[in-house]
């Protein structure tokens, strides 16, 4: 295959210096923009015409990255380097899977490194090697009734919460996880034996991290928790005010959280513990956006150095099984930008007055995670690598794609891709009922959880 060299030369001028066009890679032209390497249909599809340089990546907001159905864009790290349309619809990024395929988004670039595939790797229907980063919940009963949270609305498996005993049968099947997350549907201090759980993983020399709702942070809880070695204690608050918090979170509870927070920072401070490391972690929505400089605030005086921004996740292709405030009405990115911004550049900066932390989930810079919702015609799911490094496994031991996935669909029962307790992972994990997601995953028709996450929310 021979590159045009007017393309060649218009894509190297374009800013792409040493990074630009390599040649004779199968059906495929190879363009590395700085974000990742991006793997385009054949060339000889392009039209020839002049690039758009200089536009600011704010202005192709809804355009953010590449849609090969209307153009191809190429981004650079701050600018629109090169737009193009296409004559034909050609097949999709990645939609080879038995070739070498890289990231293409720059969420990737944010994810922790045992969330990516090693360089050189290939996404199949099959995966060579185990996952590992693992989500397991340790119970799926919670204290809250959250207006976001499909179980405040549905029972989709029975109460349960793991022992000892059972969640060592359960991670035994792991031999390569690295990282640890002990929850999902549920709150992790309703489990007893948790403290026990954490310090068997940290025997194991695993990153562990727990999400917490803080209401149950009793002086004995702070012990220990900071006692078992765990890594990461992540608080949700999703509003800086009581009325706010009850609205979203269903109780009156953010004066309980609020003293026992302080409590496990003030108690490792005492115990001289470098952790957990302590954070906030806010879904952002309509009804808590004003709230989240005071927010800030909030952290600060708790002695919290770091606040995560989330996106509401929920049934995005499903509105007539939408519920509480889990609902595209409450969704506030692409509706103000101007009042996003605003709130979002005045958290930053006050963020660095308060000297605490502002991020995004993945550790993005929130702007950039908002300026990441995308076109619904776009296909970012192709970009995810979870189904390949990543399980998940409820209290009751089904496997499950991502964490993500029971949050974005009502279709529940298509979402378990097998059972721990009757069959080990190991066939589970390669069965074809997983070559299937993975392979659906990478084609234009994924399954309907899949469909809208990167589209609704990051990565």
């Amino acid at each position: 295959m021979n590159v045009p060299s007017n393309l060649y030369q218009k894509l190297t001028s374009a800013a792409l210096k040493e990074r630009g066009v390599v040649a004779g890679q199968g059906d495929f032209l190879l363009i590395d923009t700085g974000w990742g390497t991006l793997w385009l249909s054949d060339p000889t599809h392009y039209t020839s015409g002049e690039p758009d340089i200089g536009m600011d990546a704010a202005e192709c907001r809804n355009s953010f990255l590449i849609s090969l159905r209307i153009k191809i864009l190429i981004i650079g790290k701050h600018h629109l380097l090169w737009s193009k349309k296409v004559t034909s619809v050609t097949s999709p990024l990645m939609l080879h899977t038995q070739k070498k395929l890289s990231s293409v988004l720059p969420e990737q670039k944010f994810l922790p490194d045992a969330y990516r595939l090693p360089e050189e790797s290939v996404r199949g229907a099959v995966v060579n090697g185990g996952p590992r980063v693992v989500f397991i919940e340790v119970t799926n009963r919670c204290n809250l009734l959250c207006e976001t949270c499909p179980r405040t609305y549905f029972q989709r498996e029975p109460l349960k919460s793991l022992s000892t005993r059972e969640f060592i049968a359960i991670a035994e099947q792991f031999p390569q996880m690295q990282r640890v997350l002990l929850h999902g549907i549920g709150e992790p201090l309703l489990n007893k034996d948790l403290p026990e759980i954490i310090k068997y993983l940290k025997g194991r020399d695993v990153e562990v991290i727990i999400n917490s709702n803080g209401t149950l942070l009793t002086p004995e809880w702070q012990a220990k928790i900071i006692e078992s070695g765990l890594d990461q204690y992540r608080c949700s608050i999703d509003g800086a005010s009581d009325e706010t918090y009850a609205r979203i979170r269903g109780a009156n509870l953010l004066p309980k959280l609020k003293t026992g927070l302080e409590g496990l920072v003030r108690t490792k401070e005492r115990l001289g513990a470098a952790t957990p490391h302590v954070s906030i972690w806010c879904v952002a929505t309509r009804e808590n956006l004003q709230e989240l400089p005071d927010l800030l605030h909030l952290a600060a005086s708790l002695g919290v150095p770091e606040v995560y921004m989330q996106r509401l996740v929920y049934f995005a292709q499903e509105p007539e099984k939408q519920y509480g405030m889990a609902r595209d009405e409450e969704t506030f990115f692409g509706r103000d930008e101007n009042e996003e911004d605003r709130i979002i550049a005045e958290c930053t900066e006050l963020s660095t007055q308060l000297g605490i932390s502002f991020l995004a989930s993945g550790a993005r810079d929130p702007i950039n995670s908002l300026a990441a919702a995308r076109p619904s015609d776009f296909t970012p799911w192709q970009a995810c690598m979870r189904p390949w490094t990543t399980a998940y496994v409820t209290a009751n031991g089904n496997c499950l794609p991502c964490c993500i996935s029971p949050f974005a669909t009502d279709n529940y029962e298509s979402l378990i891709l097998g059972n721990l307790f009757e069959h080990p992972f190991s066939e589970i994990w390669n069965r074809p009922l997983y070559q299937k997601f993975r392979t659906d995953l990478l084609s234009d028709h994924p399954h309907q959880a899949c469909a809208s996450c990167g589209v609704y929310w990051s990565l």
